[in-house]
């Protein structure tokens, strides 16, 4: 499966990672019980998937999860502590594990050497792992899809007699020294892999219910995964994941209609929505819910952005020449035949009126030529809108403004065709920032 392709910069302003980063979408799935569980939330984020079926097998899983309607509490100190008595290296011999243990039970009576207390501990909670795992078994009955598979196959692990032994042991009482040697040597050896199994299958079951919960708080709705050959995108009522109340819009883009260029007035809503839509995408890529009522979408080999850029001082860039950089990079990635999604803010803003009609006007139609990539595009200046109704395969919308009392107010909702709107010099005055200065 090849690797999703986004840089650091269209992760940053998306804001989609970061666990002590304010507001990120990492942040808003993070619910895990678990430090597994987390690692495992972190590889999801870091790894979106470019195949369709594990796409739609993901999501089938989370959706069983929250047709469940069943919540694991998962002991996080307990699946740390297994975690580290797995960790434990042992002696490969039978005979040196004992003698071990015998000799960690007299020094912990003699010393500050506490090696023996950890092993207890740490048979205990493997202890308490199979039962935890044995409790999940009982509430994910009727598993269907994907997981069904996941769940025989940890049934089986179950089964095995020794685990099934252990499983029934009591840990409030004091376990026997041979027990307590004969299961190190067989956990950390012959049955360290299925230790593992286990314990994996519990931060599976974290990741699955955290994600869950997520989306049912917030009412979200899960993609379909289409065919990359059918290049097609299609959400309705999308809007951003973070934000109460956001309002969402629907789109439609595909092969023959694969650019859309918007306009509207600054605070009208494009940055937020274009944020909005490619972290949309990125969720649905990793299987996610998404803040739609629907989305479908061919799955994507990247996503690319340019919407916050700024100037490089070390390298010597000003912003205009940085925003030059960053198109060069997306023409690059487009032209390698690469089916990706790019989203553009405000092309060419680091530069006079003149210099970013011509540059926005000619990049647009360019882009335009790449079928199989879907671009969307936002302007201050309207006027490339209409030089541009030309090309075929650009779809036109805009974000209105809508004056009352000379105030404006914005619906943050698509509209067809190109703005008109001019309210600057009006927004200007009606700040007073005139009557100040003159003052």
């Amino acid at each position: 499966m090849n690797k999703f392709k986004i840089d650091k910069q269209t992760l940053d302003e998306l804001n989609l990672l970061g666990k002590f980063r304010s507001g990120t979408i990492y942040n808003l799935f993070n619910q895990v019980q678990t430090r597994g569980g987390e690692q495992l939330l972190d590889e999801m984020f870091h790894n979106p998937l470019t195949d369709m079926q594990s796409i739609n097998d993901r999501s089938a899983v989370f959706q069983f999860f929250q047709q469940q309607d069943v919540t694991f509490d998962l002991d996080r100190q307990s699946v740390a502590t297994v975690q580290e008595y797995l960790d434990t290296s042992s002696f490969g011999s039978k005979t040196l594990v004992y003698g071990a243990a015998v000799l960690h039970k007299l020094l912990a009576s003699l010393a500050r050497d506490d090696r023996y207390k950890k092993n207890v501990q740490g048979l205990q909670a493997v202890i308490q792992l199979l039962n935890t795992v044995k409790a999940i078994m009982l509430g994910l009955k009727g598993a269907i899809g994907p997981f069904k598979e996941r769940i025989q196959a940890v049934e089986a692990l179950l089964a095995h007699p020794y685990l099934a032994k252990l499983s029934q042991m009591d840990i409030y009482q004091a376990l026997p020294l041979s027990v307590l040697a004969f299961y190190e040597h067989l956990l950390k050896g012959k049955l360290l892999t299925s230790l593992e199994s286990l314990l994996l299958f519990v931060y599976e079951v974290d990741v699955y219910q955290s994600v869950a919960k997520t989306a049912e708080a917030n009412n979200f709705t899960y993609a379909k995964a289409l065919p990359e050959t059918e290049n097609r995108l299609r959400c309705e009522n999308l809007k951003h994941p973070c934000i109460p109340g956001a309002i969402g819009n629907d789109l439609s883009l595909h092969e023959a209609s694969n650019v859309l260029f918007l306009t509207g007035a600054n605070m009208a809503g494009k940055s937020t929505w274009m944020k909005s839509l490619g972290i949309g995408i990125y969720l649905a890529h990793m299987g996610f819910p998404v803040a739609a009522d629907s989305l479908e979408f061919s799955v994507r080999e990247g996503l690319y952005s340019s919407i916050n850029v700024a100037d490089n001082i070390g390298l010597g860039y000003s912003h205009f020449y940085a925003e030059v950089m960053r198109v060069k990079e997306a023409a690059l990635a487009a032209a390698s035949g690469a089916r990706l999604l790019l989203i553009f803010d405000e092309l060419f803003k680091g530069t006079n009126v003149k210099d970013a009609y011509d540059g926005t006007l000619a990049v647009t139609s360019e882009f335009a030529e790449y079928e199989a990539c879907l671009f969307v595009v936002s302007t201050h200046i309207i006027e490339v809108g209409e030089a541009l109704r030309s090309v075929g395969n650009i779809q036109f919308r805009y974000m209105p403004t809508v004056l009352e009392n000379n105030i404006p107010r914005y619906t943050y909702r698509l509209e067809e065709g190109i703005t008109e709107d001019r309210q600057g010099m009006m927004i200007i005055r009606n700040e007073r920032i005139l009557e100040m200065m003159e003052t």
